[in-house]
């Protein structure tokens, strides 16, 4: 086999690969804009012959999705940053500062890693149950603050931190969290922005914790509000198919902008790591 038809059989297998891939998106999109019962209809269209925002409308003044957006944007923003305080400080101060059972207490947050987060969820709710968080955005923001994995992959990025950098300012006087805001953080950045994009995402698409910590559709993240819409409007297949264009859209063109520096932390970290 020649080298150019092998680079046209491949090329060929990932543009098919793409848009087996891309196909049901795109699809979704334009059943949004059809009209009622048009995308049930067999065979379905690919598109409308008479687009409309109906739906749309329909969703943010009646069915209430402007409230569960703003819900979304609320909780994945408030456990991002707070998640980046965290898992910052905890991750620097497990690869460059020594304490006593510092390796010892470390083991013990990587075999978190292979707990099932199902198994967790009972003794949490409790937990927060206790502290009254039930049905709040704190019963869904607090939980997700720290995570094992977070931690883990800090961590591993500020291993390769020279510890002559934080010696030299130890000499000239800095206190510690002086050397972590002016010299470490800038050095994290990469994984920052990597760690900014996975906890968003994760805290976007969450389903089942907001299920069961939230009682009150007033509290409702966008899953959470498209699933009772489901419940609702079960035949209504364009006016789903809106509500989930509105819940996939900005993280993924969140993604698509970042996605350079996603996949710069990510290799830059497991190099250093």
């Amino acid at each position: 086999m020649s080298p150019r038809l092998a680079k046209a059989l491949i090329n060929g297998f990932l543009i098919g690969g793409a848009v087996i891939a891309l196909f049901p998106l795109l699809w979704m999109v334009s059943a949004s804009f059809m009209q009622p019962g048009e995308a049930s209809a067999l065979p379905p269209p690919l598109w409308s012959a008479h687009a409309t925002m109906r739906n749309y409308q329909e969703l943010f003044l009646r069915a209430g999705m402007g409230r569960y957006l703003l819900n979304s944007l609320l909780v994945s923003t408030a456990i991002t940053v707070l998640s980046l305080v965290f898992n910052l400080m905890a991750g620097y101060a497990f690869a460059k500062l020594r304490f006593a059972g510092r390796d010892r207490l470390f083991k013990v947050l990587l075999g978190m890693l292979i707990i099932p987060a199902q198994v967790a969820m009972l003794p949490l709710f409790l937990m927060l149950k206790y502290m009254g968080l039930v049905n709040s955005y704190g019963g869904v923001i607090v939980p997700a603050m720290a995570t094992a994995f977070g931690t883990f992959l800090v961590r591993q990025y500020a291993r390769g931190i020279p510890d002559e950098l934080m010696e030299a300012a130890r000499i000239d006087g800095a206190s510690e969290l002086r050397i972590f805001v002016r010299i470490v953080m800038p050095l994290l950045k990469p994984i920052m922005v990597t760690l900014a994009i996975f906890t968003f995402l994760t805290a976007w698409n969450d389903f089942m914790w907001p299920l069961i910590v939230l009682t009150g559709q007033e509290h409702y993240t966008l899953p959470l509000g498209l699933a009772s819409l489901s419940r609702e409007h079960a035949q209504d297949s364009e006016l789903m198919m809106a509500g989930s264009v509105i819940t996939v859209l900005p993280v993924l063109v969140l993604f698509l902008a970042l996605q350079r520096y996603y996949l710069e932390g990510l290799l830059l970290g497991s190099v250093k790591g």
